[in-house]
């Protein structure tokens, strides 16, 4: 039996269950003892992102912080206490699953490396994963040393591979996914992961593993207990700043359709049984009183019709009577499917519209929806009672003060519930990222991993300031009449 110390470097400011920790957890405690680390609720490590995003207005005030505790002590204090007491044979931070398009998840190997970097490990096996280890290992190694090994693609089976060797001399090269530096310090990699298929064969994912305040979150004025959750994995878009391409691409799904569709996407797209889905929420709902879900999928509507049209009769017959928050694109919301989303009780809809100018996202983002569509979704979820959140993207490069400017008319057009807006950030092994690269936005980029560096850096065409500005300003030049 192993020991198994999952580390989660948030800063957020705000509880999160990640989804990677409640699957592998599940598949680990049955064979290895397992404990986790949240770094969330330590004053000396959080930058409080929702502190700023509700000044900003990007989320509505409410009580959350009469609710939830905040340690004094210092962190790396009770990290060292916790690897002391533990004494753990494996620690493992980072890793796919779950929440992969925000920076807050991006950054974890990094911040993860920074926690352990101040405490001792005596000797502790370092395993991580993730979207950058799936991208570029030779990065992550160079920037964080003391790693041992990496996994790439999902790591579920493969820290559970490992774990089961801790007793023995691990057979290092039989372990697909594994990425490690020999004995000359060169880069080794193991055969690549086939991709999970079935994914009912996983056990249900186990939220038990988390502190009861990690369940509170704020949500439209009002503090909910809320897990993240996935119904599926994968997605059939080919977007050229996102992160689902690297997975894409590792699994050897590259082929595009012209209108950035993924080729074989029925090969990429692996989903959850109605049946499932439904016990897994049952079950969250009864332990923890769980009342919003915060669905991860990547664009819920692309679900197999199976699974979605199986949930709904389900929740149809026994009402589960819990939220849905959901993420989708605006072109695959009309009548029918409205309808869908009202009886599986989604209360929240996310649809990312990046910036306006449809010739702008197709001919840089290899995105393609027009301004009509966009514009016809708002309406309809607006009419069938559900929230309308959209998700802007600032600091693009190519993109114009001008750009800016019009975005955010269009959302004064859209008049959304809630609205977002986040720097573009240069995911690893993204087209976006590779062109930015050869622009020189970034400089030597390809060399280090910053996270805090932004489209800007060497693009004078918006200085810095003006973009904080927008950034800090957009929900008021949205709702006001600025401009």
């Amino acid at each position: 039996m192993a020991k198994i110390l999952f580390i989660y470097p948030n800063k957020w400011g705000r509880g999160i269950t990640p989804i990677w920790i409640a699957s592998h957890y599940s598949i680990l405690k049955q064979d290895h003892k397992v404990e986790l680390f949240d770094a969330t609720f330590y004053k000396d490590w959080t930058e409080n992102e929702l502190k700023f995003n509700t000044k900003n207005k990007q989320y509505k005030e409410s009580n959350y912080f009469d609710l939830v505790k905040f340690s004094e002590l210092p962190i790396k204090d009770e990290l060292q206490n916790k690897i002391d007491s533990f004494k753990p044979d494996i620690i493992f931070w980072s890793a796919l699953s779950s929440h992969i398009h925000g920076e807050g998840e991006y950054v974890n190997i990094e911040y993860g490396y920074e926690l352990l970097s101040k405490v001792n490990i005596y000797g502790a096996k370092l395993v991580t994963g993730g979207l950058q280890a799936t991208a570029s290992p030779f990065i992550v190694f160079d920037n964080f040393k003391k790693i041992n090994f990496l996994i790439q693609g999902e790591s579920e089976l493969v820290l559970k591979e490992i774990a089961d060797k801790t007793d023995e001399n691990i057979a290092i090269n039989s372990i697909s996914g594994l990425v490690y530096l020999d004995k000359n310090k060169k880069i080794k990699f193991n055969q690549k992961q086939k991709i999970l298929n079935d994914l009912d064969i996983l056990p249900d994912y186990d939220y038990t593993i988390f502190d009861s305040q990690s369940f509170l979150r704020p949500y439209n004025g009002k503090v909910l207990k809320v897990i993240d959750y996935e119904l599926s994995r994968g997605c059939i878009y080919t977007c050229s700043y996102c992160v689902e391409t690297v997975i894409q691409k590792y699994y050897g799904f590259e082929e595009k359709t012209p209108k950035g569709a993924l080729k074989k996407a029925k090969n990429y797209l692996r989903n959850k049984s109605p049946k499932k889905v439904y016990r897994e929420l049952v079950n969250v709902r009864d332990k923890f009183g769980i009342e919003l879900v915060r669905s991860q999928d990547t664009n819920f509507l692309t679900i197999e019709p199976q699974l979605l049209k199986g949930l709904e009769k389900l929740i149809l017959e026994t009402p589960l009577n819990m939220k849905f928050y959901i993420e989708t694109r605006p072109e695959g919301i009309n009548e029918k499917s409205v309808e869908l989303l009202k009886n599986l009780g989604v209360d929240g809809v996310g649809m990312g519209l990046e910036l306006a100018g449809s010739d702008f996202r197709e001919e840089n983002l290899n995105r393609y929806v027009n301004e009509d569509r966009i514009v016809k979704a708002f309406e309809l979820l607006k009419k069938a009672g559900i929230k309308r959140t959209s998700y802007n993207i600032i600091g693009l490069p190519k993109q114009t003060e001008k750009d800016i400017l019009e975005t955010i008319k269009f959302n004064k057009q859209l008049d959304p519930d809630n609205i977002t807006v986040a720097f573009y950030t240069p995911y690893l092994g993204t087209t976006e990222q590779m062109k930015s690269t050869k622009l020189n936005y970034f400089g030597s980029y390809e060399k280090k991993i910053d996270s805090q560096l932004r489209s800007v850096s060497k693009d004078e065409t918006i200085p810095l300031s003006q973009l904080n500005y927008y950034k800090e300003n957009f929900y008021n030049l949205v709702k006001g009449n600025q401009i």
